[in-house]
């Protein structure tokens, strides 16, 4: 979870109580009596939020949860979809993860009921619930949260409080003793949310918050956690954590279960001391009303634009996207390559096995033809010059993990092509190539982040260009590799363009990358197109115009190309993070 120092600003609404739910959980439910937060900080203190639950397998935390009565705990279902009720213990009362928590207690799993409607391609109805192995007995540091009930409103900017004991950044867990952690963070609305992870992506069953800047949000391994708001005197659980674009990401707000949408299957499971459920009413008007989309398509999975998930359980099945889960499948993050430790210096020469996990060699007629790059879990992006012969999807094979062109590749995979579309901007455009599986990643198997516009690769920049150019890596035509630097544009300079040292590139190079490394992750920052007439003119980019290039400069433009329906569908792309 990431952490800064936070600001509460007290809001007074009032409470309206809805009929269902016993009197007695409304008595209850939502009261945090050791919590007087004003200014937070990295560690909750102990009791805050005594309806925090750590699910533990094998000894350790995969998910959170939350408490709701005496005898049942809610949470996110992706935190189970490999994982069976026995092999669940559930904690309450507990502040590290550790060292001793003198205020809790421990409880077997006899049943979970995830959502029969969860859907595990989009995380709809991310919801479940565990009835423990026997009553709990409420004190100072254990007490059920009040949930939201139907009808309630949540605006745009509604504060809001979440809490796990999840990665404190992307691949940076949480430090010893492991401390639950708190984190403050405004709603975002559902049309905002939509458009930046893609319209349709974000149903009514969700609800999101973060700041748009970045720098606040929920991680792996806080997965099934609650967010929560208050209202008065209690706090009312909104949402619980189900998944996000990496963490902490600008413009990638975590996404929710939104608990309101569920009060009625609640009920039905839990016959007896039903949860207290009270309405949440947001003042004032609703902000998110007056947002609309610039574009049909979704910012992340524009094929220029994409990038990041892990489910936040989850493994990431796409950006996105992840949590506190110890499932089975790994976490899908773009721009990693485990078996890339190459470091600045060093020119031209012959990559190895994993170097370049996104490497994609497109073939046709049984012949490379261009390069790609692996962007999702099923969409590889090139250029839109490579199928200048044809754009018939059943001629096309994309093999990834691949080497050498001659000779064996042994990580490798074959896979066909569904469908080909071309952007249209003017000039040179990029090709998107939807694959008719997926691939099982590895660590020669990867997607490459895609520069959303907002990376900057800064003048002295080191990056890299790959590909299979005629001619080139021997006799076996190994992938080449050459390093780079980002240079002053000078007159062509513009928003839109990136330049380097001049390359020479080759006939085969063309659909490849230009990547440069930011952080711990790989960039795609231009898509490479190859001029028919010489070796030494290129272009690149999300939309790849040509540029000329100078004696000693090679220009790429990164424009970004619109996102056109049939990319705008895919959900799974390879950034979602499950928290």
């Amino acid at each position: 979870m990431k952490m800064a120092v936070f600001r509460a600003v007290c809001i007074v609404f009032l409470i309206t109580l809805l009929s269902k739910g016993t009197h007695s959980q409304l008595d209850v439910c939502g009261q945090a009596p050791l919590n007087m937060r004003i200014v937070g900080g990295q560690d909750a203190p102990p009791g805050a939020w005594p309806w925090q639950v750590s699910l533990h397998r094998s000894g350790s935390h995969f998910c959170g949860g939350s408490l709701i009565n005496k005898d049942w705990v809610l949470s996110a279902a992706h935190c189970f979809q490999s994982i069976t009720a026995p092999q669940v213990t559930v904690f309450l009362g507990r502040q590290t993860q550790q060292g001793s928590n003198p205020n809790e207690v421990s409880r077997k799993v006899p049943q979970i009921i995830s959502h029969p409607d969860y859907n595990s391609a989009n995380f709809d109805n991310d919801i479940a619930l565990l009835r423990l192995s026997s009553s709990v007995t409420f004190t100072k540091f254990i007490r059920p949260v009040c949930l939201a009930a139907a009808g309630s409103t949540f605006y745009k900017g509604t504060d809001s409080w979440v809490t796990g004991w999840g990665r404190i950044a992307e691949g940076v867990p949480l430090p010893s003793p492991q401390t639950l952690q708190e984190v403050e963070v405004p709603v975002v609305g559902n049309r905002q949310c939509n458009c930046l992870y893609g319209v349709g992506s974000i149903t009514d069953n969700m609800i999101c918050a973060g700041l748009l800047a970045g720098g606040k949000d929920a991680c792996q391994d806080d997965s099934g956690g609650p967010m929560v708001s208050k209202q008065g005197s209690r706090w009312i659980q909104s949402g619980v954590v189900s998944f996000g674009i990496g963490c902490a990401r600008p413009n990638f707000p975590g996404v929710y279960a939104r608990v309101s949408q569920y009060q009625d299957w609640i009920n039905s499971q839990i016959s007896t001391d039903q949860p207290g459920f009270v309405r949440f009413t947001s003042s004032g008007t609703d902000g998110d009303l007056s947002v609309s989309c610039t574009g049909p398509l979704p910012v992340t999975t524009n094929t220029t634009t994409a990038c990041n998930t892990t489910t936040k359980t989850t493994a990431c099945n796409t950006t996105t996207t992840t949590t506190a889960t110890i499932l089975t499948t790994p976490p899908v993050v773009c721009g990693s390559a485990p078996l890339n430790t190459l470091r600045v210096g060093g020119s031209s020469s012959l990559a190895t096995g994993g170097l370049w996990p996104w490497m994609a060699s497109l073939h046709r007629g049984g012949k490379h033809v261009c390069g790609g790059t692996l962007i999702t879990e099923q969409f590889v992006l090139s250029s839109a010059d490579c199928f200048s012969s044809s754009t018939n999807a059943s001629e096309w094979t994309v093999f990834l993990g691949r080497l050498n062109q001659n000779g064996s590749n042994p990580n490798e995979v074959s896979l066909r092509v569904n469908s080909i579309t071309l952007s249209n901007m003017t000039g040179n455009n990029v090709a998107v190539l939807e694959l008719a599986s997926k691939p099982t990643l590895s660590d020669f198997i990867q997607p490459i982040c895609v520069d959303r516009g907002t990376e900057t690769f800064s003048t002295g920049t080191r990056c890299w260009i790959v590909g299979w150019g005629s001619g080139q890596g021997r006799v076996e035509q190994t992938l080449q590799q050459v390093q780079t630097s980002v240079v002053d544009c000078g007159n062509s300079s513009s928003t839109e363009n990136i330049c380097t040292g001049l390359v020479d590139l080759q006939q085969g190079d063309a659909g490849g990358p230009l990547m440069c490394k930011q952080g711990v992750a790989w960039f795609q920052a231009a898509v490479l197109a190859v001029a028919n007439s010489t070796s030494n003119s290129s272009s690149g980019s999300n939309n790849t115009t040509s540029n000329s290039t100078s004696s000693n400069t090679t220009a790429f433009n990164t424009t970004v190309a619109p996102a056109t329906t049939t990319i705008a569908t895919t959900t799974e792309s390879g950034v979602v993070s499950f928290h």
